[in-house]
Parts: C-alpha cells; sequence; structure tokens
C-alpha cells in the first residue's frame, strides 16, 4: 500500500475542504497547526485521522491545567533518586535513570515522522505556549541534567487543539497556521451521519436533524449540542426503536425531545426548554 503524502479525508472521518487544505498547508510549511471550534466537532479525532491517513505513529499529549511546557521536555525524578538512595539501589550513581521523557521528546526521537498532537492547549497557563516557541521553532531543546541534547531527527508534524477558553499569545500564534472548523451545515451533518449510521436514512434522519438544529438556535441555550452529542442521540433512538413518528410532533417550543439528556447538558437549559413548553402549551389551551 502506497503511503500518502497528502491528508485527504477518510472514510471514518468528514473533512471539508477548507479543512483538508489546513492541514496540508501545514505540513508542507512544517509550521504547527492550530485548531479552534465548539467542543464536539471533531478537533481531537482530526489528528488520530491525520496519523492514519499518512500512517504515521500517533503521538498525544493531553493539556491539564497543571501542565507545564517542561512536562513535554522531560522531567527529573529527584524524589524517586532520593529514595533509591535511601535503600542502597546502585541506579542513583546514574542520573539519566531518573529522567523522564515527555511527549516532545518522543516526538524529536521517533524513527518514522510522527503527529504530535497537543490537545486542549488552552487548558494550561497562559505562560504554556509561549514557553514552548524555542522548542517548536529549533525542535530541539538541552537536558541539564545529563548535559545531552536532544534534536529532532525529523520535523513531527504538529497539530494543537484549543476550546478558545482562553487568548493565546500573540508571538505563538504567528507561527502557527491557523483554521477553525465551523459547526458543520445540515448537508454536512448528513454526510457525519452517513458515516456513522450508513444505513440509517429517512424521516428519523430528517426529523432529528430539524430538531437538533432548532435546539441549537433556541434563544437564551447556554450550551448548544455539539456534533458528538447528536450522534449519541441518535444511536440512543436507534436503540429504544421509537416508532417512525416519534420526533414528528416534537416541536422544541411545545415539548422537549425525547432522551434529551444527550443534547441539554445542564439544569438551564432542561427549565429554559421546559418553561417553553409549559408557556406554548398554555397559550395552546387559550385558544
Amino acid at each position: 500500500m502506497k503511503k500518502q503524502t497528502k491528508f485527504q479525508g477518510t472514510d471514518t472521518y468528514v473533512a471539508t475542504e477548507d479543512l483538508m487544505v489546513a492541514v496540508n498547508a501545514a505540513i508542507t510549511l512544517e509550521r504547527p497547526l492550530l485548531i479552534k471550534g465548539e467542543p464536539g466537532t471533531g478537533k481531537t479525532v482530526l489528528a488520530h485521522e491525520v496519523a492514519g491517513s499518512i500512517r504515521a505513529p500517533l503521538i498525544e499529549w493531553h493539556i491539564k491545567s497543571t501542565t507545564k511546557a517542561q512536562h513535554g521536555l522531560y522531567e527529573y525524578d529527584a524524589v524517586k533518586r532520593l529514595r533509591d538512595s535511601q535503600l542502597g539501589d546502585e541506579r542513583v550513581h546514574e542520573i539519566s535513570n531518573y529522567i523522564v521523557r515527555g511527549k516532545l521528546w518522543d516526538a524529536f526521537t521517533a524513527k518514522a515522522r510522527p503527529v504530535l498532537l497537543i490537545d486542549e492547549i488552552d487548558k494550561a497557563d497562559i505562560e504554556f505556549p509561549n514557553d514552548l516557541l524555542l522548542e517548536l521553532d529549533r525542535m530541539e531543546f538541552f537536558v541539564y541534567e545529563t548535559q545531552q541534547r536532544i534534536v529532532a531527527k525529523q520535523r513531527p508534524i504538529v497539530i494543537i487543539t484549543s476550546n478558545n477558553e482562553k487568548e493565546l499569545p500573540d508571538a505563538f500564534l504567528r507561527r502557527c497556521f491557523f483554521h477553525y472548523i465551523s459547526f458543520p451545515d445540515e448537508n454536512t451533518m448528513r454526510a457525519i451521519i452517513d458515516v456513522h449510521f450508513p444505513d440509517l436514512t429517512g424521516f428519523l434522519v430528517r426529523d432529528a436533524l430539524k430538531i437538533f438544529y432548532e435546539l441549537r438556535d433556541t434563544p437564551g441555550i447556554k450550551k448548544p449540542p455539539s456534533t458528538s452529542e447528536f450522534l449519541d442521540w441518535l444511536k440512543l433512538l436507534l436503540a429504544e426503536d421509537l416508532p417512525a413518528d416519534a420526533l414528528r410532533d416534537s416541536d422544541t417550543k411545545k415539548l422537549i425531545p425525547p432522551l434529551h439528556g444527550a443534547l441539554l447538558k445542564n439544569e438551564q437549559d432542561v427549565q429554559l426548554f421546559e418553561q417553553l413548553a409549559f408557556i406554548a402549551r398554555r397559550e395552546k389551551s387559550k385558544t
């Protein structure tokens, strides 16, 4: 099987033309690809699909609020070394035994050019992106404990995701190729449904899509349902084997759709739709 050099989408991931252009531009420029978009629009999955498409190893670095840039390079486990010295372990004489490699180290020394996913970079401290600038630019870093310089064998394909929880520094943004994944329109969503539920057609899809987009467009909704939540809802509707017309009369202005817990994820939104349904029923009773 011939190895692809460009990302052209996959059988399991619906990539728009502009997204494919962005991925391939970042690969050509050898710059990190910064992907933003609503939660649940496939940002993280994109790295998996790119790696699978071009048959490259995938290295994942999932960022937390406590993550520091240094964690991506390496960590020196001084506590373990102290404990081993107290036990008389011979390993203490070799400091490299206590150097824990980070994800950037793994990416720099991988045998084949990898895809490095830095997932949800905006969860970390505001200084986190700037602290990675030098390493991402030069593709090297220095290990002071062992006086060792780690230089990338080949520049990894770096995909960085952000949920836009905080602004990223300008210096960091200048070094990235940026793409925003827009929320899928109805035609794109139908293509996504075809990938996940290839045999699903007819009224269920039509009615489910109508309810879903009505929910998202409801004024005052705090957390509009995402693509992944819509797919979960469809899966539940199929598992419950609802009658063909179960959704046909589910006007979101009159009642909450069945199994709404897959779509509405906080009490404020549930209360909003309960109030709308109550008002609609009251108005109807007056006529």
